[in-house]
């Protein structure tokens, strides 16, 4: 009887690890990633300034794009946002950025190089003054940028006449001058504090071809929280461009009114009934957020 129950014990402990050394099935292998990337993004300002230059007549935007993105590093996207047509898009109230282009990083450094066309529909060209036919104000740059960490300079070249504008005089008269070839430069950083707060600041210098006092120099300083994805922030937003409206003796290219329309004459209109420095300083402040 003790010899059956020994042989019993000896039979059960080698059967044990032949059950436990059974192969477990493969565990299944992971999808690889896909190689195409698609983004989006919506925004609420309480004022849009592009280069330092009020396009909301200071009320606020609302803005939001979508954008692509390859591994080989090509992308394309696009962005909108409503303005005033006092910023000098006659009869028009929305911004609609297409863009694309290839970027690539190797460790710290980066290379960004592409193509922007920023269109106005329902804005007419023709009222500025500036074209023989009818269409929408345009603007088609083209731009190649650099970066080192978090900081950024980008240079963007005009390959058309600039936002649809012929060139101007010291009293504010047409020439007839091409603005083709009117280039901004753009230095921004940014700096992760940690905890969600970050800071960055900018500086932009605009170089107008034949707009008498259309070259101008604009910066930013700011400060984001982000709130589980909801990045709020305040900025301040200031240039040294030429916008005074009480009487100046110079030609104030951005004195902004609040409105322009066209009545079938061809030209732009000031149907507006307040005037504004485009370019003075102010504090903007958002929430945005990327999916």
């Amino acid at each position: 009887m003790k010899k059956l129950i020994v042989a019993s014990a000896l039979a059960a402990a080698f059967a044990a690890p032949t059950f436990a050394q059974t192969a477990a099935p493969a565990a299944a292998e992971a999808a690889p990633a896909s190689p195409h990337t698609l983004t989006a993004n919506v925004g609420l300002f309480s004022s849009y300034r592009f280069r330092g230059i009020d396009q909301t007549f200071g009320k606020p935007a609302l803005q939001g794009g979508v954008d692509y993105s390859h591994e080989s590093g090509f992308y394309a996207g696009n962005w909108n946002s409503n303005v005033s047509s006092g910023a000098g898009f006659p009869d028009g109230n929305l911004e609609m950025d297409f863009y694309g282009g290839w970027k690539k990083t190797w460790g710290d450094w980066g290379l960004d190089v592409g193509g922007i066309v920023y269109y106005y529909p329902g804005s007419e060209g023709r009222n500025l003054g500036t074209k023989a036919d009818s269409g929408a104000v345009t603007n088609k740059e083209l731009y190649i940028g650099g970066s080192w960490k978090t900081v950024s300079l980008k240079y963007y070249h005009s390959v058309d006449d600039y936002f649809s504008l012929r060139g101007w005089d010291a009293n504010g008269n047409s020439t007839g001058k091409s603005t083709k070839g009117t280039h901004y430069l753009d230095l921004s950083a940014t700096y992760d504090l940690g905890d969600g707060w970050g800071i960055n600041g900018h500086v932009g210098h605009l170089s107008a071809k034949n707009q008498h006092n259309g070259s101008y120099t604009d910066w930013k300083i700011g400060v984001t929280k982000d709130f589980s994805g909801w990045v709020v922030g305040l900025s301040y937003v200031d240039t040294n461009a030429e916008g005074s409206c009480s009487g100046s003796s110079s030609w104030q290219p951005y004195c902004f009114t609040n409105s322009l329309q066209d009545e079938g004459k061809g030209v732009a209109l000031n149907t507006g009934s307040k005037d504004k420095d485009a370019g003075r300083g102010v504090a903007v402040l958002s929430v945005s957020r990327s999916f």
